[in-house]
Order: C-alpha cells, then structure tokens, then sequence
C-alpha cells in the first residue's frame, strides 16, 4: 500500500521557521519545486487523466503541460452505460484530493456541475438503523464535499451514498488534470509505500507541515490537507491554493478555490453559492487549527490510532530529510501542532476562480466576503442530514434544473420535476 508525502527545499524545523517567518518577503520567486511523494495507485490514476486529455487535443501544437487541462467535453455525456456495481467506482477526481488520506473526499476535486452519468439503480435502499454519518464516514469523518454535496441536492447525496458516485466523465478527467498541473507548478509527487493507517495520517500531518512552510517561505502553496474539529465532528479537505499577502504589513493568507467549465460561461448563483460555501469551510478549518483548537486525545480515539506506532522506515526517512525527525505519529502531532501555532487566520476575503476547460482561460474571478453566520447555519443544516435528524430534503423548486441532469431524477421521489432550465 502506497500514499504520499511532499517534500520542500527549505525544510526547517519548527524552531528555524518561527525564528524566520516575520521576516519572509513574499514577492520572491519561486525557488526549486519541492518533491511530493503520492501513492502508486494515485499516481497511474492522475496519468491516465493527463493522458486521456492529451489525446482530445485538436491541436498537436500545444503544450504538454495545456494539453493535460483542454479536453473540451460534454459534462452529460448519453452514450455512458450504467455499471454493474456502480459503489466500487471512484472518480479519479476524487482520488487525486485524497492524496494523503484513507479517509476519502466525495468527489472533491470536480465541479458538482461536472456530475455525469453512470449509476447503478437495480438495487434498492433499505432504510438506516443507525445515522448515515456513522454509517459511511465512521473512523473517517466528512469531508468538505460531503457538506457541499448535501447544500446542492441532500436526495442526490443519498443515492450516492447507497447507489455510488457518478463515472469518471472526460469533463472530470479534464477537471483532475487541470488540478495536476496546477499543483505541478509548485510540487512534485513521488510515490510512497505505508504500512499502517498510522502512516497513511503521519503523511496528511507530514504534508500539512512542509506546506505551511512552503506557504511562509515562498508565499504559496497549493493542495494542502487540512483535519479539524468543527461543530463537533471531524472534517477533512484539501484546499486548492494558499497565497501569501505580497506585504509584510499583512499576514492573513488567501485561500483560492479554482473551478474548471466545460462551457464557457460564467456560474449560476447555486454554483457560486455552492463553491463560496466550499471556500468557507475551508477558512472555518484553518482558523480553527490557527486558534489551536485541535483535541489530539480525541482525533486519536476516532480514528483509532496508536500514537506511538513506528512509522514505516520511509516515512522516517523523509521527516529526517524534511528537516522534523519523527519515529512517532505522537511526533508528528506535536509539530502538527507547532506549526499551527503559527498560522495566522486566513483572510475574510476568499477567491473563486472559474476557468474554462478547454484553454484554461479565466472567466471571472469571484472575491467574496467570509460570512461566519451563514457558514455555521449551513453546517448546521447538513448535519442534520447527516446524523440522521431528519430525512433527506429536496433541491428547491426553483433549482429543479439541477434535476435534468441528475440520474436519479427518474426514481427520485419528486414525482413532478420542475422541468426549469440550464443555468445561465
């Protein structure tokens, strides 16, 4: 079994990066890319979606590197045919944002409007005795998509949880990529054998920690796995892209969500409101582990992790060459922790970008307020969902667009589906 770890150029302890951080000047260039060690399997699956859009190319005159990222494709493509055991498909998006983790992002890493065919629905749902929270995410907690999904349908979240995701689309392939090379640019993935659960989370807290570093040493960083305790569960995530302010007279960090369009056209206010949400979540976390509010007793017991496992002799390896020599995931933690003591909140102010696919040509960027009020009545609401206080709502009438191009529309208990309209 393989995951993944990155490596930096400067790796210094946590002492030399508290003794040097005021004094970084963000404008410098980007030194030499740091090395990101990433599972076998992760790493097969992120190449073919490179080479799956290499090959829709029209041109054979453009980059490699624009190539990964211009499959120009239909996001609904008909000619998709349902699978026989549709729960054992994984969107390669989905696989390329959980590069640290066991624990698995719910398709994040594509667009919801990137949703395509290919479910199976011959089975059928047996109602939960027990929450679904506990049911599917147990010793794994949510992920931001998991509190994205349910903003945009609860229904559609729950045939994916007991139907499966959705197949990979060439417009997903397309999305990953595009994520790939943009990563590409400031890291560089190596794969790495774990033998234990303990070494698949040291190397989430391993990437953290050489991230922020870079993030303060460099001025950004990008694909950075966060953990935290919010609202009183665990969740996972990986934000896109982390900037550093160009002054020294500021020291809030932006964090950067960047969506790939099949169309060239700018979202619709759902997608926006989707994606601003995503962000929000994201700037909850940092803030969260900025404010040291990390229980390390009780991230161990629901994961049920043994601190003082020996970690694989490659791991070790690495966090001696990264500068914070670890035997222990109780090693880690401790920088883990060090390091967070560092971090200063992330700005009010975060930033969507909408690219489109095909030329990766920016078509708005969306700089948008933090709104913590909202932020927690829509945790608040999706948790519901999740920890089974109610049963699962419906995408409003005036959103019943988004049930043309849902496949569960068919046997979705809204038997007259506002037929609405492709958003604008």
């Amino acid at each position: 079994m393989t995951e993944s770890l990155t490596h930096s150029p400067h790796s210094p302890t946590d002492e030399e990066t508290a003794t040097t951080s005021s004094t970084i000047n963000y404008q410098t260039v980007l030194p030499q890319i740091p090395i990101e060690i990433v599972s076998e399997e992760e790493m097969a699956l992120i190449e073919a979606a490179l080479a799956a859009t290499r090959s829709s190319l029209a041109s054979a005159s453009c980059s490699a590197i624009n190539s990964a990222a211009s499959s120009s494709s239909s996001i609904f493509c008909s000619s998709i045919q349902f699978q026989g055991n549709a729960r054992s498909i994984r969107s390669i998006s989905l696989l390329s944002k959980r590069r640290l983790s066991g624990c698995t992002e719910t398709g994040s890493g594509g667009d919801i409007e990137d949703l395509g065919d290919g479910f199976n629905l011959t089975s059928k749902r047996n109602k939960p005795t027990e929450s679904l929270l506990h049911r599917f995410r147990r010793r794994r907690g949510l992920s931001v998509t998991d509190i994205t999904s349910t903003e945009w349908c609860e229904k559609q979240m729950e045939f994916f949880l007991f139907f499966g995701k959705p197949e990979i689309t060439k417009a997903m392939k397309a999305g990953t990529a595009r994520h790939a090379v943009l990563e590409e640019e400031v890291v560089k993935r190596v794969p790495v054998r774990v033998a234990s659960v303990e070494d698949t989370w040291a190397l989430k807290f391993i990437n953290f920690i050489v991230g922020v570093n870079q993030l303060l040493f460099d001025g950004l960083t990008r694909e950075l796995p966060l953990v935290g305790f919010a609202e009183n569960v665990w969740i996972v995530g990986v934000i896109d892209e982390v900037r550093m302010p160009s002054t020294e007279t500021e020291r809030n960090p932006t964090l950067v969500d960047t969506k790939t369009r099949v169309q060239p056209i700018i979202p619709s206010e759902p997608q926006r409101r989707n994606g601003r949400l995503q962000l929000m979540c994201y700037k909850h976390l940092w803030d969260n582990l900025a404010a040291d509010k990390f229980p390390s007793r009780q991230f161990l017991e629901f994961f049920s992790l043994n601190p003082y496992n020996i970690l694989s002799e490659e791991i070790r390896e690495n966090t001696a060459k990264s500068g914070f020599p670890a035997e222990t995931l109780d090693d880690l933690l401790r920088y883990f922790q060090n390091i967070c003591g560092m971090l200063p909140p992330a700005h009010d102010q975060l930033l969507l970008r909408y690219e489109f696919q095909e030329d990766q040509s920016l078509l708005e960027e969306d700089l948008f307020e933090y709104d913590s009020d909202w932020l927690k009545g829509q945790i608040k609401c999706s948790l519901e969902f999740w920890q089974g206080g109610r049963e699962a709502s419906f995408t409003p009438k005036e959103e019943r667009w988004k049930c043309r191009f849902c496949k569960f529309a068919s046997v979705c208990p809204v038997n007259n589906i506002d037929p609405g309209g492709l958003p604008s």
